[in-house]
């Protein structure tokens, strides 16, 4: 297990990757048996799923930024409170979602983020 300054870099280091909207230069970020989960969707279990979630989504839309506002780390798990922001044609909506990442040898092997559900249909109506 790493230091809580490594877990903590994994997880910025992550969050940055999002604006190159390319699910799979994320893959090295991840273990192979990562657990992606949105609450209150299913998870994807994998790495294969997990990119495949993420391809899907970003397919969905032209841009994706997370802005961090705050992060909290106590060993190998980070805790976030962001601002996901997603431009879907014309519509550009911020969400705001709470997410919790478990960092084991370098690499995030379980992914939590928990928002409101309403928000993310409303946006893709």
């Amino acid at each position: 297990m790493g230091t809580a300054e490594e877990a903590e870099l994994v997880v910025r280091t992550f969050c940055d990757a999002f604006d190159g909207r390319d699910a799979e230069a994320l893959r090295p970020y991840f273990t192979d048996d990562v657990v992606y989960h949105n609450i209150p969707l299913d998870p994807a279990v994998g790495i294969d799923d997990t990119i495949a979630f993420i391809d899907a989504f970003f397919a969905m839309c032209e841009t994706m930024t997370i802005e961090t506002v705050h992060l909290a780390v106590r060993g190998n798990v980070v805790l976030t409170e962001r601002i996901d922001t997603f431009t879907i044609g014309d519509v550009v909506t911020p969400l705001l979602v709470m997410g919790t990442f478990e960092v084991r040898d370098g690499k995030i092997s379980a992914w939590r983020d928990y928002f409101d559900l309403g928000q993310v249909t409303a946006m893709l109506s």
